[in-house]
């Protein structure tokens, strides 16, 4: 694998959470017994780390022939132009400047990521755009892999 990235949620997002869950936790108890405020708080905590947990379990990577982002893979054969993205530009082509047919795995917490070209002719998708935290790395593997040895 020369590129492996995680999009795990940012650590002010679970502060934030815990404090949301405590403020739960607070109203309930004015209103119910202990018992249910602890269980509702109990609920609210394993819900949210459940989500965040989900949200955050998707990886960008380059390796083996192939880019992953998310669930979706694409041959590096079928890779055309990759781009490093500048907050400014990801927020202009993931909204202004959106092409609907593109793949998009984007995170709000990541300003910065990566558009790549599809030329592969039998896919509809023209590009993807991918949030990451470090896209000059991912550039520099799709390109390194897309001439190594592993190259298609």
């Amino acid at each position: 694998m020369d590129y492996a990235e995680r999009l795990t949620v940012p650590l002010r997002w679970w502060a934030q959470g815990t404090m949301l869950v405590a403020s739960l936790w607070l109203a309930v108890l004015a209103a119910t017994p202990g018992p249910v405020a602890w269980s509702a708080t109990f609920a609210a905590l394993a819900l949210m780390i459940a989500l965040f947990v989900a949200y955050g379990r998707a990886r960008v990577s380059v390796g083996d022939g192939e880019l992953r982002a998310g669930r979706a893979h694409i041959p590096l054969a079928h890779v055309g132009e990759v781009t490093a993205l500048e907050p400014d530009e990801m927020r202009r082509l993931a909204g202004r400047d959106a092409d609907a047919r593109a793949h998009l795995l984007l995170r709000p917490y990541l300003k910065r990521g990566v558009r790549v070209e599809v030329t592969d002719p039998a896919d509809p998708t023209p590009y993807w755009l991918v949030s990451c935290r470090r896209p000059d790395r991912l550039v520099s593997a799709v390109r390194v892999n897309r001439t190594g040895p592993h190259a298609g």
